[in-house]
C-alpha cells in the first residue's frame, strides 16, 4: 500500500469527488450527498469510473476500509485522501446526507 493523506470531514473541499466504498445496504441507508458509490470489493474492476487526474476523497463507515482503498488508489497512480472517522464523522459534523430508501438518512 502507498502513502496517502487523511483529512477530517471538515477538510473535504466543497464539490470534491467523494468515493463511498461501503456495501450496498450501508449506502442505501445514508451517504454523503453527491458521493459516488463503488463498494470496496468492486473497485478493481470499476477503476475506470474514476479520473486519475481528479482528487478522490474516500469514505466508509469509520475509516478502516477507506484507508485501505486510499492507499491502493495512490499505488495505482491516483490522488486519494482518506476521510477520518468516515460516514459517522460526516453525520456528527452535520454535513449533508442522502438516503436511497425514502427514510431519514442514517449511518450504521
Amino acid at each position: 500500500m502507498s502513502e496517502f493523506e487523511t483529512v477530517e470531514v471538515t477538510g473535504v473541499p466543497a464539490g470534491a469527488k467523494v468515493l463511498d466504498v461501503r456495501e450496498d445496504y450501508e449506502w442505501v441507508e445514508g451517504h454523503a450527498t453527491g458521493a459516488v458509490h463503488i463498494p470496496m470489493g468492486e473497485l478493481p474492476e470499476r477503476l475506470e469510473e474514476l479520473d486519475p487526474d481528479e482528487d478522490t476523497y474516500v469514505i466508509c463507515r469509520t475509516g478502516g476500509r477507506s484507508a485501505q482503498v486510499a492507499g491502493w488508489l495512490v499505488g495505482q497512480g491516483y490522488t486519494a485522501f482518506n476521510i477520518a472517522g468516515g460516514s459517522g464523522a460526516w453525520l456528527e459534523a452535520g454535513l449533508p446526507l442522502t438516503s436511497e430508501n425514502g427514510q431519514e438518512p442514517t449511518v450504521r
